[in-house]
């Protein structure tokens, strides 16, 4: 059965309220990675076996938000940038072992392309649609990562609607029906590209360092890699905490 990645809604999820996001992206081979941005599946499998020992349990974006507006606790959202195929081999497998969900961003610009985006390689290839469905129907949540994963606040305003107004329906075309959740390309954004996504209907947006952004459209998430194991991860866990003390979030155990 697939997950209930419903809209939350907006007005429920309190301004300032940070809950704790792990990013990840390739889950694949990580000894060619000059981005720090793939962990093995050995590595995630050890990662989740984690967070599951101290009573969390990982989820997409939309069920992190809405659980969160009902005050349960003991969840961490988990999202996956960029749709990698390795996804459905390498991530989809350790995830349902663990009894967990994510999010996945996804770029319906680039079906069955790569990440030309990266200079520096290496070339990794991305989710055909039919890969994309795949996941939807194994409950994960689809979410928008922008049509060709570009710096939006350096596009004009008819470019930036493209990516996000045109990803949503891209994606609404593949799976049937319109995500709830977009994700920045490189992690950031401004105002007017916030705007942007909240006039295409989504009800949340991902970033890495929001910045002076805030609400339920610049949420901040936490970077993994192959190198976090238990020490990392909690001490990334508890800079996340300090750094949004003031939205009051949950201790530990109680990422949601």
């Amino acid at each position: 059965m697939a997950a209930d990645t419903s809209p939350p809604r907006a007005r429920t999820l309190p301004v300032r309220s940070r809950p704790w996001i792990l990013t990840y992206h390739s889950v694949s081979d990580p000894a060619d990675d000059p981005y720090g941005i793939t962990v093995s599946a050995d590595r995630l499998d050890e990662q989740l076996t984690w967070l599951r020992r101290r009573g969390l349990t990982g989820v997409g974006t939309a069920t992190l938000l809405r659980a969160r507006a009902a005050g349960e606790r003991g969840l961490v959202g988990l999202t996956f940038d960029d749709g990698y195929a390795d996804f459905l081999d390498e991530a989809l497998p350790v995830l349902l072992a663990h009894g967990c969900t994510a999010t996945v961003f996804v770029l319906p610009g680039r079906p069955g392309g790569s990440n030309v985006w990266d200079p520096l390689g290496p070339r990794r290839p991305l989710l055909t649609e039919e890969g994309v469905r795949t996941v939807a129907a194994a409950g994960m949540e689809i979410g928008s990562h922008g049509l060709l994963h570009r710096d939006l606040t350096e596009l004009s305003d008819d470019e930036l609607r493209r990516e996000t107004h045109g990803s949503r329906e891209e994606l609404r075309r593949v799976t049937g029906r319109a995500p709830s959740g977009f994700c920045y390309p490189y992690g950031f954004a401004d105002r007017r590209v916030a705007e942007s996504v909240r006039e295409a209907g989504y009800a949340y947006g991902c970033a890495l360092a929001p910045g002076a952004l805030a609400g339920p459209l610049a949420l901040p998430r936490t970077h993994v890699s192959h190198a976090d194991r238990g020490a990392r991860l909690r001490a990334k866990e508890v800079r996340h905490r300090l750094r949004y003390r003031s939205a009051g979030n949950a201790g530990p155990g109680e990422a949601a």
